[in-house]
C-alpha cells in the first residue's frame, strides 16, 4: 500500500445507535486510522455520532460520508462542520453529496439539477469555511452576507461522493477530495482520478485531493485477510489514497470485529 493511502472501515447506519460506542473505541483501541459513518435515511444522524465518536476517542479520525445536499440547508452543515473541527481539529472529515434520489423524493426534497445544486452547495460551504462573507444568488442556494460567527481556525476540506461522470469531474473542479462509491474495481478507480483530473484542470486546481474508496469484504476470517488485502493494494495503485471497508452485507459481520479484522489482520499484510 502507498505511503499516502491510509486504511479505515465504516460504521454503517444498520449498527445500532447503542452499539457506536463499542466501535468507536474498537477502532481506537486497535490502531486504526479512520472510521467512516454513513448516513442514509431514515436511520440515525451521522452529525451528533460523529460528535459523540470524536468525544469518545483521542486519535482516530472520524468521518461523515456522506450528508445528503437536498436535505441539509447549506448553512446547516457549515455550522456543524466548523463546530466540530473546532472542538476536534484535525480529526473530523466532512462529505456531502447528491442523496439517493428515491429518498430524497420520498423527503420532498429531491432537486430537479442535482449536479447544479451540488455545485452551488460546494462552492458556498467551502467559502463559509474559510470565513467569508457569502452572498450567492444560486438556482438552490441564496445567501445574503452570511458568515459563520464560529469558522474553522483554518480552511477545512469538503469532500463530495461521486460516481457519475458530470459528478466526478464537479468534485474535482470545487470539491476538496472525492469518496468514490462502494463497488469500484481498480480500472473503475482509475477512469474515476482520471474524471477528477479533468475537473481540477477545469478549475485550476494545484491543491491536494483526496480519493476515498469504499470496498465491501465478504467476511472477517483470516481467509477473507489476504483477499481484502490485495483488494485494498489493488485499489492504492489506481489511486485511492484512502481505503474503508465494510461489510458487503450489513449483518454479515459484527462491526466490532470488522474494527479489529481491519486493523490486526488487514493492514499487516499492506
Amino acid at each position: 500500500m502507498g505511503r499516502m493511502t491510509t486504511l479505515g472501515v465504516v460504521c454503517r447506519p444498520q449498527v445500532p445507535p447503542e452499539r457506536i460506542r463499542d466501535v468507536v473505541l474498537a477502532a481506537e483501541d486497535a490502531g486504526l486510522d479512520e472510521l467512516w459513518l454513513w448516513e442514509d435515511c431514515f436511520w440515525g444522524g451521522a452529525v451528533p455520532a460523529c460528535a459523540a465518536a470524536l468525544a469518545w476517542t483521542s486519535r482516530v479520525r472520524v468521518g461523515i460520508g456522506v450528508l445528503p445536499v437536498p436535505l441539509r440547508h447549506v448553512v446547516t452543515t457549515a455550522m456543524d462542520a466548523a463546530l466540530l473541527h473546532r472542538l476536534f481539529p484535525d480529526r473530523v472529515m466532512i462529505g456531502v453529496g447528491h442523496g439517493v434520489q428515491s429518498w430524497m423524493k420520498q423527503t420532498g426534497a429531491a432537486a430537479e439539477s442535482p449536479v447544479t445544486l451540488l455545485r452551488e452547495y460546494l462552492t458556498a460551504t467551502r467559502a463559509l469555511l474559510r470565513g467569508e462573507k457569502v452572498t450567492l444568488a444560486g438556482r438552490y442556494v441564496r445567501l445574503d452576507e452570511v458568515a459563520l460567527e464560529w469558522p474553522p481556525p483554518a480552511p477545512v476540506p469538503v469532500l463530495s461522493a461521486a460516481s457519475g461522470d458530470r459528478t466526478l469531474r464537479l468534485s474535482g473542479e470545487v470539491a476538496d477530495g472525492t469518496i468514490l462509491e462502494a463497488g469500484a474495481d481498480p480500472d473503475a478507480i482509475r477512469r474515476a482520478r482520471s474524471l477528477i483530473d479533468e475537473g481540477r484542470a477545469r478549475g485550476n486546481r494545484a491543491d491536494e485531493h483526496r480519493l476515498i474508496v469504499n470496498l465491501s469484504v465478504p467476511g472477517v476470517s483470516a481467509a477473507d485477510a489476504a483477499e481484502a488485502a490485495t483488494r485494498v493494494r489493488a485499489a492504492a495503485a489506481a489511486g485511492a489514497g484512502a481505503v474503508a471497508l465494510h461489510s458487503a452485507d450489513a449483518g454479515a459481520a459484527d462491526p466490532v470485529d470488522l474494527v479489529r479484522f481491519a486493523a490486526t489482520q488487514v493492514r499487516p499484510l499492506l
